[in-house]
């Protein structure tokens, strides 16, 4: 999230309003919704408030300590307020009875909080809005967009739905990959066991030819020596790299946007379209249930578009909404982007003539969920073939290295 600096003209009085949101659209809509009527000059992103930054390190402090909310149990008690919302039950009672019966202590905590705050005349969406961390960009809109029409139910239901669709899209994503990691830490383990076991037997022998080893024997001596000499080094440089890197990544915009780059770049074949299908899939779907649930297209978009992980993705969709405002249709903002094929376009411009805009994106969401659907069960027919090369170069190197010089010395004593 980044801090803005709106400056706002509310009743002829000029005045500048700190708005935490995830874009300059976003604080734009947020200042014109906190003030109705208002003049909206501009909006500068500024640094955050030091009272509000001292609060996010002793939030994720807490969080750390209480550990994060599973997704299963967020998206169990959103579906508890719709069910309880139809039948009648008034808003405070359902989030007691939440509060009440929800296992996670976090979690209880929250709907606690939220219970206390409605009783104390606060509108839900208002009191949720101090857990955006914790239940994302698309749960606040869904709950504004409940009260607004005063169906709770029927918003809740559909973001349960969503939060659904997307739990299910990263359990199929990182399903996808845990063969092919698990069968790479296995080569790693079983090549390194072989260079520190097998490898050592032979080293005696090598060095009593007195001649010049075949290069598959000297890699095999050069990895041995290298492994053996060094181990717990590049154990912990590993380790101490990857920290690094995860510290980098959550805390540095830049070093994020630079390896999100790198990770949708096209040499990444399969890792790449991944992370595309699935980032589409999730945007357009959001898109699409905040559309048909009447929910303004501006607004929509910079709601769906706070979803998106992938920073170098987030960038281009964030120049859609800007591009509207400025009087481009949603077809020509999308073409902009670079991102979306010209079918889907074709269908979208059809749909925004038509007026079936909501239609059209539905078929865009299956679209996207179809194409990285069939990526991920076909994952391991793509994955298999590298995999097989790579395990015939390692068998390779080791048996050449190995029997190279023992055909030497055959050769020597035939002679």
């Amino acid at each position: 999230m980044k801090y803005f600096n709106v400056t706002i003209i509310n009743k002829g009085v000029k005045s500048v309003e700190v708005i935490k949101a995830q874009a300059k659209m976003g604080a734009v809509s947020t200042a014109k919704r906190k003030f109705p009527g208002a003049v909206i000059v501009r909006a500068v992103e500024t640094a955050a408030p030091v009272e509000d930054s001292f609060q996010e390190i002793m939030k994720k402090v807490n969080d750390a300590m209480e550990g994060a909310i599973p997704e299963s149990a967020k998206i169990a008690s959103i579906r508890q307020i719709a069910v309880m919302s139809d039948a009648g039950i008034p808003i405070n009672d359902t989030l007691q009875e939440i509060a009440n019966t929800v296992e996670n202590d976090k979690l209880k905590k929250i709907y606690q909080n939220l219970c206390d705050d409605i009783n104390a005349g606060k509108s839900m969406s208002a009191s949720m809005e101090k857990y955006r961390g914790e239940f994302g960009n698309i749960t606040i809109a869904m709950t504004d967009l409940g009260e607004k029409t005063g169906n709770i139910s029927e918003a809740y239901s559909k973001l349960a739905g969503i939060l659904e669709d997307i739990a299910d899209n990263n359990k199929k994503f990182k399903k996808a990959l845990r063969g092919p990691r698990n069968t790479l830490i296995a080569m790693g383990v079983a090549f390194s066991i072989l260079i520190l076991a097998v490898v050592p037997k032979f080293k005696e022998i090598f060095e009593a030819l007195k001649t010049d080893l075949p290069l598959p024997t000297q890699i095999l001596l050069f990895l041995e020596h290298y492994m053996n000499t060094y181990m717990v080094e590049i154990i912990v440089s590993f380790i101490v790299i990857k920290q690094i890197h995860k510290y980098m990544y959550n805390n540095n915009i830049d070093y994020q946007f630079k390896v999100d780059e790198i990770m949708i770049h096209p040499k990444f074949i399969l890792i790449s379209k991944a992370i595309f299908l699935s980032t589409m899939h999730r945007y357009n779907l959001v898109f699409g249930e905040l559309v048909k649930s009447g929910t303004p297209v501006v607004e929509a978009l910079t709601t769906a578009v706070g979803m998106v992980d992938n920073l170098a993705l987030k960038k281009k969709l964030e120049t859609i909404s800007p591009n509207i405002q400025r009087g481009k249709s949603l077809t020509e903002s999308l073409i902009e982007t670079g991102l979306y094929e010209n079918m889907l376009l074709q269908m979208i411009k059809a749909g925004e003539a038509g007026g079936q805009l909501d239609m059209m994106l539905d078929k865009v969401t299956n679209y996207y969920y179809a194409e990285f659907t069939d990526l991920i069960d076909n994952l391991s027919a793509y994955i298999e073939p590298i995999m097989m090369f790579f395990i015939a170069c390692l068998v390779t190197l080791m048996a050449l290295g190995i029997f190279m010089p023992m055909w030497g010395m055959g050769e020597a004593a035939g002679e």
